[in-house]
């Protein structure tokens, strides 16, 4: 059994039951919340291991919730499962912006949802050990465990999405990566982001680089590669 507790958050009561229902029945502790007041009031007075979040609340929304729980040293690595029923790319992209871990879209499968709770609580709990080494390349300095930049001393105000990619390109320069690749890395197998979201991820990093940012290269036809150093030159 599942010790995990989840909290699910609807205003639509037949999918709160729905979700509430499918999770437990797979082992989880389930709480629920139909608004984002009362999520944030959960979420900080109780141990919390995932989100499952609807967008379209009453009150305080989704998106909001989601900037709240991430700016917030004590919930910014909550994961969240988000649930809307706006399927267009933009919004999916906007809710991977702000740190959320997952992008649903209704109508749903239940069975989905449990797999991508599974997926995402699996990736949190088991993360590769080199994630957690510091990387130094060119003038960045890329620090896992605090989800930190610098380049040249000064800190990058970077996203959750645009963080992963950095540092997802950066742990194999020279190597190219399709625009798949490097999502199937960044948020797991069959992730429901297209080519476009990936380029839109590399406009905002390399903006954010500043003179930097030419080490992300495009390759045309095939995706991107981080800029490997250039190799010494022996003064005589």
């Amino acid at each position: 059994m599942n010790k995990e507790t989840i909290l699910v958050v609807d205003d639509e009561e037949d999918i709160l039951e729905l979700v509430r229902y499918n999770l437990s029945r797979d082992g989880y502790t389930v709480k629920c919340a139909a608004s984002g007041e009362d999520a944030h009031r959960i979420i900080g007075s109780e141990k919390i291991d995932l989100l499952v979040l609807d967008l379209m609340l009453p009150g305080m929304d989704g998106l909001e919730l989601t900037r709240r729980l991430k700016s917030a040293p004590q919930t910014r690595d909550l994961p969240i499962v988000m649930l809307s029923a706006k399927g267009e790319e933009a919004d999916i992209v906007t809710g991977l912006e702000l740190g959320a871990d997952d992008y649903i879209t209704k109508p749903f499968s239940p069975r989905v949802v449990i797999a991508r709770v599974r997926s995402v609580l699996r990736r949190r709990i088991q993360p590769p050990a080199e994630k957690d080494d510091v990387l130094q390349i060119h003038e960045l300095v890329i620090h896992p465990g605090r989800r930190s930049v610098t380049a040249d001393g000064m800190p990058l105000d970077l996203t959750f999405t645009e963080f992963q990619v950095l540092a997802f390109l950066a742990r194999r320069p020279g190597w190219v990566f399709t625009r798949t690749q490097i999502v199937d890395a960044v948020r797991g197998d069959d992730y429901p982001v297209t080519d476009r979201s990936v380029d839109v991820q590399i406009v905002g990093l390399r903006k954010k680089m500043g003179s930097a940012g030419h080490y992300i290269e495009t390759v045309r036809g095939v995706g991107y590669r981080f800029k490997e150093k250039a190799p010494s030159k022996r003064v005589h």
